[in-house]
């Protein structure tokens, strides 16, 4: 089974962390991964997003039309990668900075306060950890296990975040568990 994703915000929001980190984990797991990071000039609020597709098989292309799932972290990432999710597909919006509601109701939805959710845990810059948390969690592309390895290789260089992202990632997960996700209304 092939699972892809886009992962899209601004630059400083760890979206391209978030997206290494699945690769990573999927590595573990021994699919066939691709990353295809994008992002604008700026160093920080330049746009930035990343495309993951993993896959038990080969993968013929990094590029995709119409993703299966989303997470988005800000609006206007909403706005451009809204339209393109496939029918039955995931959005993970972060409701800190996106008020506005998703629009289609042939997608899934879980809105998080993503913001809101790293402050609580003491680490601002974790969101885009409790966002892959609920990814994992929702989709189960890759297992927690192999996600929590993926984020201790990452980090060796910086063994002081280590277990702040592993809290994290489990605080994202299991609020994917608890929390209602929107479903799409099925189409007669």
């Amino acid at each position: 089974m092939t699972i892809n994703v886009i992962m899209a915000g601004f630059g400083g929001q760890g979206i391209l962390m978030g997206g290494n980190i699945l690769v990573h984990a999927a590595m573990y797991e021994g699919k066939y991964v691709t990353w295809m990071p994008s992002y604008g000039v700026e160093m920080r609020g330049g746009t930035a997003n990343c495309t993951v597709v993993m896959s038990e098989q080969e993968i013929g292309s990094p590029v995709i039309g119409h993703p299966q799932n989303i997470i988005v972290f800000n609006l206007p990432s909403k706005d451009k990668f809204e339209k393109l999710v496939k029918p039955g597909g995931f959005i993970i919006v972060n409701s800190s900075l996106i008020e506005e509601k998703v629009k289609r109701e042939d997608v899934n939805v879980l809105y998080m306060d993503l913001n809101k959710m790293a402050e609580d845990l003491g680490e601002p810059r974790s969101l885009n950890m409790i966002a892959l948390g609920a990814f994992i969690q929702y989709t189960k592309a890759v297992t927690l296990e192999h996600t929590k390895a993926a984020i201790q290789e990452s980090f060796q260089r910086k063994p002081a975040v280590i277990e702040i992202n592993k809290k994290a990632l489990e605080y994202g997960y299991n609020y994917a568990c608890e929390n209602e996700i929107v479903r799409a209304r099925q189409m007669a």
